[in-house]
């Protein structure tokens, strides 16, 4: 075989164009990543002490103030979404994997797939026909199923294609030991998916995290502490949307704090989540 130099010469320089092209393209899109951190970060910083922590919001006019409602609410619109939305996407999650080409489940996962795709506006619409009319009033609960709506897509899917990649020789001992199918499920099979579960529940999480519209429509937003859910409650993202079109300089600082805090909070669960991913991780 005859050796052609410029044919090879030719094929190192367009990979190392294209390796360096695609490093290139992989830099540009952080950029926007980085700069959105830089100036929530230095204009956030300044207005973090610990009376924005542990005081409410001021009366209008006065300065000072801080954000202990919203960080409450927050917590508690993501635990009870959560709690909702969880036991149900798993369960759809499996269902769907155990049933590749039933009916039944290629209709749930069309749905979770325009699901994903519905804004977060109109979302919130359907929680204020579904639970906000029927009561007459705003409500943490009434936010909470709104952001569990948005759960359910993200949570399903990842939940399939996890359980998915467990191999079937595992199952298959199991019940030929003569464990029960839900057990088989429960202990060996979804604990085998945490990874991947956990990853999806993580996104979620961090999705409606820094939801507004949906708790404009539920939620409404409270300017005192509240853990009653059934009555209107505070977060951060309406507060940080409220704060930053105000007049008043010392509300728009108090934005870029909110977001501050928003940020890292979401920042401080992706850590995590990427350390119980790896703690979880089973080889296969």
């Amino acid at each position: 075989m005859r050796y052609n130099g410029n044919k090879t010469k030719g094929r190192i320089l367009t990979d190392y164009f294209f390796k360096w092209l695609t490093l290139a393209i992989s830099s540009i899109c952080a950029v926007p990543l980085i700069l959105i951190l830089y100036f929530i970060v230095s204009k956030g910083i300044s207005a973090i002490n610990w009376q924005f922590f542990v005081n409410i919001p001021a009366p209008v006019g006065e300065k000072g103030g801080g954000v202990l409602n919203d960080i409450i609410g927050t917590v508690m619109l993501v635990i009870m979404a959560s709690a909702i939305a969880i036991p149900i996407a798993v369960i759809a999650g499996v269902y769907l994997a155990e049933n590749k080409n039933s009916p039944t489940a290629n209709l749930v996962r069309f749905c979770a797939e325009i699901l994903q795709g519905v804004p977060s506006i109109v979302i919130g619409v359907i929680a204020y026909i579904w639970v906000v009319k029927p009561f007459h009033h705003f409500s943490a609960i009434s936010g909470s199923v709104a952001l569990a709506i948005m759960m359910l897509p993200v949570i399903i899917r990842t939940t399939e294609e996890t359980i998915k990649m467990v191999p079937n020789h595992i199952k298959e001992g199991s019940l030929a030991l003569g464990v029960p199918y839900y057990k088989t499920m429960l202990r060996i099979i979804i604990p085998c998916g945490y990874s991947g579960i956990i990853s999806g529940i993580i996104i979620s999480v961090a999705r409606i995290a820094g939801e507004t519209a949906p708790l404009l429509f539920t939620s409404f937003g409270n300017p005192y502490i509240s853990y009653n859910p059934v009555k209107p409650i505070g977060s951060l993202p309406q507060t940080i949307f409220l704060y930053a079109m105000s007049p008043y300089a010392d509300w728009i600082q108090q934005a870029w704090g909110a977001s501050f805090i928003l940020l890292s909070c979401i920042l401080i669960i992706s850590l995590v989540s990427k350390f119980l991913t790896r703690r979880w991780k089973i080889q296969f």
